[in-house]
């Protein structure tokens, strides 16, 4: 058994977990939907995503949704979650089926906003404007395709009413648009945070809490951070994201709805399958 601290959080994902599984397994589908050139013209584009659906999935029933960002080097396949070798869908299989956390769809997008999406060298920018892509385009299709929480309407629907089933996270860029974009941008429409080896122009706390500011009538659910000690790439700025933060907005608090998380290691799959693994276990309770 693998220990855990007063937070449910572990050093090391269970051996057992990264193994694929054949029975009782979840399914991973790409996706195609429109959004558009938000970094660019505006113009229209096509853009791909994998989603994740856990075993059972029933179209009658309702599940939570979790955002699964890459980092700059990255795209929408950097999480490898992109068919049964999958160590985020083993993951996902192993708690489901042990009955440790409740099933939930899984969605990883292309971060980048812009026409040159499909350039893992593009401009970092585009980065930046994910998070109109992710309330105009990206969630929309989620939750009239998928069995969310959310009352979706093609007229237009309160994308605010299922904020409490909306998780994102990610790993280095991804951390830091979970942060800059998930959080400070969209706090509105999603509760739970998770940041991996978020990168260096992540926002320090004082930015954070300035941000908040502007959803003072939204809580946070969670928000978990993990950076390895060893990695000279983020951990000062995942570092500067939360020092002092639960002393700075009554929003978050240490043990309750809020933990940093710091180990040996660098900027690399080591944490961020650890990073994956803790979130999953944290989120949507």
């Amino acid at each position: 058994m693998v220990a855990e601290n007063s937070k449910g959080i572990v050093e090391q994902v269970p051996v057992a977990y990264v193994l694929p599984t054949y029975v009782n397994c979840g399914r991973i589908e790409e996706i195609s939907y429109t959004t558009k050139d938000y970094y660019g013209d505006g113009a229209e584009l096509t853009k791909s995503a994998f989603v994740y659906l856990p075993n059972g999935y029933d179209e009658t029933k309702q599940y939570n949704v979790l955002y699964l960002m890459h980092g700059i080097g990255g795209n929408e396949r950097e999480w490898g979650m992109v068919d049964s070798n999958s160590k985020v869908k083993a993951m996902m299989d192993h708690l489901i089926e042990n009955g440790e956390i409740e099933p939930f769809i899984i969605v990883t997008p292309n971060g980048r906003s812009g026409a040159d999406f499909a350039n893992t060298n593009a401009d970092y920018n585009s980065f930046y404007k994910f998070g109109e892509e992710l309330r105009n385009d990206l969630i929309p299709y989620i939750d009239a395709n998928y069995a969310t929480y959310a009352e979706y309407s093609e007229e237009g629907y309160d994308l605010t009413a299922a904020r409490d089933h909306r998780a994102m996270a990610g790993l280095s860029m991804g951390g830091m648009q979970t942060t800059n974009i998930g959080m400070c941008e969209c706090l509105d429409i999603i509760s739970y945070f998770g940041a991996f080896s978020a990168a260096p122009t992540t926002y320090t706390a004082d930015k954070i809490v300035e941000c908040l500011k502007a959803f003072e009538e939204y809580d946070i659910n969670y928000y978990y951070g993990v950076c390895g000690t060893g990695d000279s790439i983020a951990l000062a700025s995942s570092s500067a994201a939360v020092t002092g933060l639960t002393d700075k907005t009554d929003k978050l608090t240490d043990g309750k709805n809020f933990a940093w998380h710091t180990l040996p290691g660098g900027h690399d799959f080591q944490i961020w399958h650890l990073g994956f693994y803790n979130f999953a276990r944290l989120v949507f309770q």
